[in-house]
């Protein structure tokens, strides 16, 4: 039935499995994107698709209609800064559906590419570096909440914890500040607040195959017939989280309540009901897919990094120790942590961010693009109009020409080279994505993660367990456990 479905008669199949039969890849792939649901269901995909990559080349055929591709070089063709290449129905999945409004399209994952330029260009100065920078403050005081935490824990007590665990809720707590000047409470506790990320988990991790065959996505998820006999549409819980905090703050404003305590006194929801009031052209739901994208993919995608990056300081104790004299020998730091200002060219503890961003990207699916009519040459090889191609971050920045032949390790050192050099493999690297489709939040999620990081090493000894208990898993995003941990309170803080 999967062969048959694309195209109204056999013949219209036959075309399609033949104009890609040039393309290698495994065999079952020609005539079934079966094979591609099994890799996501396993959460090892990631791994499936390098091995594909590393047996076929770098172009592998994943489905009938669906090529991968794994040479950096071709990223500016698939991933232009013009508009023409659009994005696959493989982002229609992701869209969070309710059964009054139908999918609800956000900057990231809507298709259409006038939608996109009308939603994306009034918030893109939001997220620009020099209002990132104003941020900075609120970071910090989520930095005092979870030392705060630490300290009365765990710190000098011999005690055992996830420290995977408290830099997600450190990620969420930031964003919950910047977008509604609240914390959602994950630190004070301790734990998952109302299942709050377990539910954005579930959602993603859910979504994930229905990417690989968007097409049936659409009959079981995306139906009023199908949600009405299920109970419940996909991203109902998470679309109830951010329609709560939008309702709260319309009540709050209408009893003359003040808009937040974000930059200017204005949190970042405050002033996505700005720009609505002000651009009455905007569709009415903008608020809300703004939000939503905040919530779900503003922390998980940041957390993901921070892990990596504090995983394999402590696996690789030479590493931390190295980053620690950086931050020491640099002169008088901020108190009670380094400010952006103290940190921000520090080149040891760039390339330690840097090769964490590298080694696991928070997105670790192919990001598929349609070939535009007409067909385009990639790599020497011609690509019909209507082919689906993509590249996956977490293949693609393995790649060992570009980056050398321990490109599956960490190795800080990697981006201590020429300019020349760590340039070409700074514009290889696709974990924020690339071209006119960029994420907007990288900025921010830089700041994050050098603050925590020298926050973090500055303040503390951390003695890692155990570091075979450090498990990974892609549910489409991608997320980290077992960094067990004991902590001590360094002397010099």
């Amino acid at each position: 039935m999967d062969f048959w479905r694309w195209g109204s008669s056999g013949a219209q199949a036959i075309l399609v499995y033949w104009r890609l039969r040039h393309i290698p890849g495994p065999f079952w792939a020609k005539f079934s994107d079966v094979q591609r649901v099994l890799w996501v269901t396993t959460r090892n995909a990631h791994v499936f698709h390098q091995r594909a990559h590393e047996r076929y080349g770098d172009a592998v055929r994943f489905g009938p209609n669906m090529v991968s591709l794994a040479d950096p070089a071709w990223i500016p063709t698939v991933y232009p800064i013009r508009p023409g290449f659009p994005k696959s129905n493989f982002y229609r999945t992701l869209m969070p559906y309710t059964r009054s409004g139908g999918a609800l399209p956000a900057v990231f994952n809507t298709r259409d590419e006038e939608l996109h330029k009308k939603i994306k260009s009034p918030i893109a100065p939001l997220f620009s570096l020099s209002n990132t920078l104003r941020l900075e403050p609120f970071v910090d005081r989520t930095i005092d909440v979870m030392t705060a935490q630490i300290d009365r824990r765990f710190a000098d007590k011999d005690v055992t914890f996830d420290l995977a665990n408290w830099l997600q809720f450190f990620a969420f707590e930031v964003m919950g500040t910047l977008t509604f000047s609240k914390r959602y409470g994950f630190l004070e506790e301790g734990r998952d607040i109302n299942n709050m990320l377990s539910t954005i988990w579930d959602y993603m991790s859910t979504a994930a195959p229905y990417t690989q065959i968007p097409w049936f996505d659409e009959f079981w998820n995306k139906t009023a017939l199908m949600t009405s006999i299920k109970g419940k549409t996909t991203g109902m819980g998470i679309l109830g989280y951010v329609g709560r905090f939008i309702a709260e703050r319309k009540e709050a404003q209408a009893a003359g309540g003040k808009n937040g305590d974000g930059p200017g006194d204005r949190d970042m929801l405050s002033q996505f009901m700005e720009l609505t009031e002000k651009n009455p052209s905007l569709p009415p739901w903008a608020v809300t897919a703004w939000t939503f994208s905040n919530v779900i993919a503003g922390s998980d995608s940041t957390a993901a990094v921070m892990k990596e990056v504090m995983y394999n300081l402590l696996a690789h104790p030479d590493t931390l120790k190295r980053l620690r004299a950086e931050l020491l020998e640099s002169g008088p730091l901020s108190k009670p942590y380094p400010s952006w200002k103290d940190i921000c060219d520090l080149p040891y503890l760039d390339a330690c961010v840097q090769e964490g961003v590298r080694l696991h990207p928070p997105f670790c699916l192919p990001l598929e693009r349609v070939v535009p009519e007409g067909g385009i040459m990639i790599g020497g090889r011609f690509y019909p109009g209507g082919t689906v191609v993509g590249m996956s971050p977490h293949v693609i920045n393995r790649h060992k020409p570009t980056f050398g032949e321990d490109a599956d390790v960490w190795n800080p050192d990697r981006w201590m080279v020429s300019k020349e050099l760590r340039k070409k493999r700074e514009d290889a690297i696709l974990t924020f994505g690339s071209g006119r489709r960029v994420c907007l939040g990288r900025h921010i999620a830089m700041l994050e993660l050098k603050k925590i990081v020298s926050a973090l090493i500055l303040r503390y000894d951390f003695d890692l367990v155990d570091p075979k208990r450090y498990w990974k898993e892609n549910g489409w995003f991608f997320r980290q456990g077992g960094i067990d941990v004991t902590v001590k309170k360094r002397v010099e803080a």
